[in-house]
């Protein structure tokens, strides 16, 4: 049975993502599912082709034309990374606070039914939307799952004006809550929870709490006497708190960046190193495998910026993975 046709305009652009040549159509004909499919004629091809270009420059896909030298000087395909990404995108303050108070309302039951049904017609006109777990939110849980709007509201009251601030918390559900005072410098999501990160103290050390756990949240103490560490990473302390609290099957993996690219994958990271790959400058990253399939789809998200060095296995997911997107892997 023929592939979707949003399907198809999907493995279009990711064949077209990942290549470092030009694609003629001859191998995209022969390769991409959707295209390459038995019993179609070249002239039926070259027809659903057309179309297919044409719409994907109408939605803003940056379709650009070359001659492939692998294939002789041929017309090739392929897209312009750098006109299709977005750039980076720098928050302040204010910004921030408004965009977290947005996603703590998105799994209130007023407005989970909508934005649920805005993400189906997104995917259903063939948008490739990403999912909840890349995003930091959570589509399918109840409010409590990322924290009220209560305690994140009261939290960022107190971060914006520099105070402490105690409340309840409960590590576990088979454990007593305890009061703990925090010197709070920020509100962050992992993996779709809302965490908060500063200064304990009565462990006199930095921790992470997840909101979800925390109750009866109120500020104390005068305005302006909490201040955040320079050069504070909130986002690393709270994927290194989680890590730790999960833990990891012993094994590790080495993984090849672009520089400055594959952003998730280098805070995974437990350590970094210069290195070169194909004469493109990068990093090579040594990260601990928590999940060899989730990692997978981390590297497959990052495009040709990521490379699988070691070990076998997980090398090997991704390239099945890969074969699968293309067509190759059923011929």
């Amino acid at each position: 049975m023929a592939t979707a046709k949003v399907e198809r305009l999907l493995n279009l652009v990711i064949c077209l993502l990942h290549t470092r040549q030009y694609v003629t159509a001859e191998y995209i004909r022969a390769n991409v599912a959707g295209y390459s499919d038995d019993g179609q004629s070249l002239e039926a091809f070259n027809r659903m082709f057309e179309r297919d270009k044409t719409e994907l420059r109408d939605l803003g896909i940056p379709l650009v034309t070359g001659r492939s030298p692998m294939s002789g000087g041929a017309e090739g395909y392929r897209i312009d990374r750098g006109s299709y990404e977005l750039p980076e995108v720098s928050l302040d303050a204010d910004e921030a606070a408004t965009i977290a108070m947005a996603a703590a309302l998105w799994d209130t039951p007023e407005v989970s039914t909508l934005s649920q049904t805005a993400i189906l017609k997104l995917r259903a006109a063939g948008f490739p939307v990403r999912s909840e777990d890349d995003l930091g939110i959570s589509t399918g849980g109840s409010a409590r799952s990322m924290g009220s709007e209560v305690v994140i509201g009261a939290l960022l009251t107190a971060i914006d004006a520099g105070q402490a601030v105690e409340f309840t918390h409960r590590s576990g559900s088979a454990s007593a809550p305890t009061t703990r005072t925090l010197e709070p410098w920020g509100v962050v999501t992992h993996r779709g929870r809302w965490y908060v990160v500063g200064h304990d103290r009565d462990r006199d050390a930095t921790r992470t709490f997840r909101l979800s756990r925390i109750s009866d949240l109120h500020a104390i103490g005068e305005p302006g006497a909490v201040t955040v560490p320079a050069y504070t990473d909130l986002q690393g302390i709270v994927a290194a708190a989680v890590d730790a609290a999960a833990g990891s099957d012993g094994r590790t993996a080495r993984i090849w960046v672009a520089a400055d690219r594959a952003a998730g994958l280098r805070r995974l990271a437990v350590s970094s190193e210069a290195g070169d790959f194909d004469g493109e400058a990068g990093d090579v990253l040594t990260i601990g495998i928590r999940s060899l399939s989730t990692l997978a789809r981390m590297v497959l998200g990052a495009g040709r910026d990521a490379v699988v060095l070691e070990p076998r296995e997980l090398r090997d997911q991704v390239v099945a993975a890969l074969d699968r997107l293309v067509g190759t892997g059923a011929r």
